[in-house]
């Protein structure tokens, strides 16, 4: 006789029945809020038995793609990446406070920095691997978790972030970075 499955453990992050829809939260963060520093990513994945979440580098930091813009794409890029890694191609939310990122992924804002056209459209390209993706706006305090795992990423970076500040860089602050809706 096999245990019911209410009376199994599951491991977390194991798909356990239906195929959707997941929500994603992501958010990513810049210190210096305009660029030229550390950029840092952060998501969460709940739903049909998913329950996980990331956070990091989101590139080299004091690099010139070091933005806040770019932190906020490699969120959304990593976080459908998992999703695609563990075989998931249903329906997804992503949610996030990037007016920018959202605005440009649905096609009402033109991606007129060059650097960040090769991430949306990876991202874009990510999209069509699922069933349905929707993206939402929402206020940064209903994104608090993936705000969090992104400052969090900014205070585990420090260390190796030294390695690569070149003289003269910006210094750290620390200094909470603004949403920043203009495109770096």
């Amino acid at each position: 006789m096999t245990a019911p499955l209410d009376d199994i453990a599951l491991p977390r992050g194991i798909t356990t029945a239906g195929d959707g829809p997941v929500h994603v939260h992501f958010d990513g963060a810049c210190q210096p809020p305009r660029g030229g520093g550390v950029a840092t990513f952060g998501f969460t994945i709940e739903g049909v038995g998913l329950d996980y979440e990331e956070c990091g580098l989101a590139t080299r930091p004091y690099s010139e793609r070091a933005t806040n813009n770019v932190a906020e794409y490699v969120a959304a890029i990593r976080a459908l990446e998992w999703l695609r890694s563990r075989g998931y191609r249903g329906e997804v939310v992503l949610s996030g406070d990037s007016q920018l990122v959202i605005r440009q992924v649905r096609g009402e804002y033109e991606v007129r920095k060059e650097h960040l056209k090769a991430y949306h459209s990876r991202l874009l390209q990510l999209v069509a691997e699922f069933r349905a993706v929707r993206f939402e706006w929402i206020p940064r305090q209903e994104n608090a978790r993936a705000d969090a795992l992104s400052k969090s990423a900014l205070l585990d970076a420090a260390g190796e972030a030294r390695r690569y500040r070149p003289k003269g860089a910006p210094g750290e602050g620390s200094e909470t970075p603004p949403d920043i809706d203009g495109e770096t």
